[in-house]
């Protein structure tokens, strides 16, 4: 996301918040066009966000209030409709709910995690969520992989040396110990846990493309995948280096294992801090 996005999207959600007893929270519908949803009944995020807090053991009517809001329809004329009070924690349920490929949800997921409004505190926690993201994918595509093999004879060893033949190929040669030391990654940490975004994603792609290829010719045995693994990530390498992107040159980013511990603290807290004390109705 860019940070022209961010600016321009930082305003308007800071424009629809409401305050009540020194509690923030956000109406709704209004939060149904920040996040780029055309019609109410299409706002399904919002009840899957519900159930989650249910899950969670937090008081659903804490962070979700149904009210009444009377609107103008033209000519002077109004009429009542209902809406929800939510608070930044219900918000928040509401943006984890979402797809986050459209930047309005991506931003909102960073934006309500935050306690403070503060922007650059919000593009720090987006550029950390889309390196959450990006592992995820990879580690989702390496299964995907790891299944392939499996299917086509190769065993776990073998997918390791693979996926090893890969990094290589990625960093110029440099095997994974070879990155992990360069890097000082603990012995018994996945090296792609304090790789930067770029090169997770890098990775995740040579990745795909494995699994792609690998099920539409039917390759079979270990030689094979490994020839078609190590060209994938060489061809990404040479696509990055054209770009001035030279990925065994990275510096190392904070463990994302971390990263994530830090990322459940901060939601428990914005769910302890965030009750909605009113009532139903308005």
């Amino acid at each position: 996301m860019s940070i022209d996005m961010i600016s321009r999207l930082h305003p308007r959600f800071e424009e629809m918040v409401h305050t009540q007893d020194g509690i923030e929270f956000w109406y709704a519908r209004d939060l149904q066009v920040l996040l780029g949803y055309s019609e109410w009944r299409n706002f399904l995020s919002i009840e899957k966000a519900r159930e989650a807090c249910r899950s969670s053991k937090y008081q659903e009517i804490d962070h979700f209030v149904d009210v009444n809001k009377m609107v103008s329809i033209g000519s002077g004329s109004k009429r009542q409709i209902n809406d929800i009070k939510c608070t930044r924690y219900a918000c928040y349920l509401i943006a984890q709910n979402g797809d986050p490929r459209k930047e309005e949800i991506a931003f909102a997921q960073s934006y309500f995690a935050v306690q403070t409004r503060k922007q650059e505190l919000i593009e720090e926690h987006i550029r950390l969520s889309e390196r959450l993201h990006a592992r995820k994918k990879l580690t989702e595509s390496e299964t995907e992989l790891s299944r392939n093999l499996y299917e086509r004879g190769v065993t776990d060893t073998g997918f390791a040396r693979i996926r090893s033949r890969g990094d290589a190929a990625l960093f110029g040669g440099r095997s994974t110990q070879e990155m992990k030391d360069r890097m000082n990654v603990p012995a018994k940490k996945p090296l792609a846990d304090f790789l930067p975004t770029v090169t997770i994603t890098a990775k995740n792609l040579a990745t795909e493309i494995t699994n792609f290829n690998v099920v539409k010719e039917n390759m079979q045995g270990e030689g094979p995948i490994t020839v078609e693994h190590v060209q994938n990530n060489q061809d990404v390498r040479d696509l990055l280096i054209r770009r001035g992107i030279v990925p065994e040159n990275l510096p190392a980013e904070e463990d994302l294992k971390k990263l994530e511990r830090k990322v459940r603290t901060s939601e428990k807290r914005l769910a302890n801090t965030s009750g909605l004390p009113v009532e139903k109705g308005e």
